[in-house]
């Protein structure tokens, strides 16, 4: 059967093509895990790290270095040099392309919502199938699970919880409506009321509505300070939080004012006018987390005349992980922009300051966004910790709900099907990938062993604060 034109074919013929999909990939061969002969992790990490910023490598390396799952968190250019390997099943979305556990989380939309989304996509790209996010979430609850010391049997388990999640919730969507689709939203408050322990429900609730409260009260912001002369600047922590020299040349610094100049007018006409009622004052490398770290990511603090402050999130976009599987787009010409277009197609309400720009003197791209409000960012972490399963089964069903967005949900629900046979498949891949990850993990810990003068985090590199 060929399948018409998305638009011109119906659900129903959409769902038959892709169980026919079937006939090319099995769904028991998406079990496979077929380990490359020359494959080197480590070979891989070191061509990622040599556009970073060489004074953060160490951090980064030491990072991956704590565990498995932290490892696997670092590692998605390996994940994605690996999948590459996989048959093509031709079932495209939209991909975040860095699915793990703790690349989800809640956040306010623009209307005062609690949503709970993906909220990471340094990676993001579109035309890869719909199975390589599935396989990195998956994968890393199996990692997860196991890095807590829970059995093989139990990790299973929730691997194939998780995967039967994302399944049954595709399976849903594709009866929708295109509009009811896009119009999906993962409220927290009612996702909260799916959690069966009442304390743990409670608990999250309590951080809900203690976030609402008072949106300004960040604990995620660098602590303000002030110089003699009374003018705010943002708090040295080196080595995670630090200044740099505007004035100086390389690879460690950026054109501030030319920087934000640029990311203005990527914005709405709206909201470049509320952007343009604060000041920059201040500037300064802020470290994030693992796999960001080495990129040039900073923090800009925004004041007005009056003292209200605003902090905006700079983070350097360099080429996807995913390039390894899937070709980009022959009209990408700016990797900022990708990103921020890849995040719009997959949330259900993006930050409202989400843009992009470059730095010539550099040659840097970037997108900027609003940086996140923590103790909505936290109920992911309150839930992952004391939750795996439901947190696990959340994220499962949001992926599902992203990937409808931008794909074909009836497509993939046909090829996927009604039982478990899917679900079974995806999770024994994910315990073979969470092996080779131990063993990945290993590697990087006998050689950085082996390499000690390597290894030591980069030490304190505050400079002077710079006002902007």
């Amino acid at each position: 059967m060929t399948v018409a034109p998305q638009s011109l074919a119906s659900r129903q013929e959409k769902y038959q093509a892709g169980k026919e999909l079937r006939a090319r990939v099995s769904r028991e061969s998406q079990a496979d895990y077929a380990r490359g002969a020359d494959r080197d992790p480590l070979a891989i990490l070191a061509e990622t790290n040599r556009s970073r910023l060489p004074e953060l490598v160490p951090i980064r390396l030491e990072r991956m270095a704590a565990s498995p799952f932290a490892f696997l968190r670092g590692a998605a250019a390996i994940m994605a040099q690996d999948l590459s390997q996989a048959a093509k099943l031709d079932a495209p979305v939209q991909s975040c392309g860095d699915a793990h556990l703790l690349n989800f989380g809640a956040f306010n939309t623009p209307e005062g919502r609690a949503l709970f989304d993906i909220n990471d996509f340094d990676e993001t790209l579109p035309g890869a199938d719909f199975t390589v996010d599935l396989k990195r979430l998956v994968t890393s609850v199996a990692v997860a699970a196991q890095d807590e010391g829970l059995s093989e049997n139990k990790a299973k388990s929730l691997a194939v919880m998780t995967a039967k999640a994302y399944r049954e919730f595709v399976l849903e969507l594709a009866t929708k409506a295109p509009l009811e689709v896009w119009y999906t939203r993962m409220d927290v408050n009612d996702e909260a009321q799916r959690i069966d322990d009442p304390k743990l429900r409670k608990r999250v609730l309590a951080t809900l509505i203690k976030a609402e409260k008072d949106l300004q009260a960040d604990d995620n912001f660098p602590h303000l300070a002030t110089t003699n002369g009374g003018r705010a600047h943002i708090e040295d922590r080196p080595p995670l939080i630090y200044h740099f020299d505007v004035e100086g040349s390389g690879l460690s610094t950026i054109d501030p004012t030319s920087v934000f100049a640029s990311y203005r007018g990527t914005l709405l006409p709206e909201r470049r006018d509320l952007v343009e009622r604060y000041a920059l004052a201040d500037i300064a490398i802020k470290v994030v987390g693992v796999g960001s770290v080495g990129t040039f990511c900073a923090v800009g603090l925004f004041m007005t005349p009056d003292q209200d402050h605003m902090f905006l999130q700079v983070k350097e976009a360099q080429t996807s992980a995913l390039e390894r599987i899937v070709p980009p787009p022959q009209d990408l010409s700016h990797q900022g922009q990708r990103v921020v277009e890849g995040q719009r197609a997959m949330q259900a309400a993006s930050d409202i300051f989400l843009g992009w720009t470059a730095d010539q003197k550099s040659n840097r791209q970037f997108y900027i966004r609003q940086l996140k409000n923590r103790r909505l960012g936290s109920i992911g972490e309150v839930i992952e910790l004391k939750a795996l399963g439901p947190y696990a089964n959340l994220c499962g069903r949001t992926l599902a709900r992203a990937h409808a967005r931008t794909g074909d949900p009836a497509l993939m629900a046909g090829y996927m099907g009604k039982s478990d046979v899917f679900d079974d498949a995806i999770a024994s891949f994910a315990m073979a990938y969470a092996e080779q990850t131990k063993e990945d993990h290993a590697r990087l810990k006998a050689s950085r062993e082996a390499s000690p003068g390597q290894t030591t985090a980069a030490g304190k590199k505050a400079k002077t604060p710079v006002s902007a």
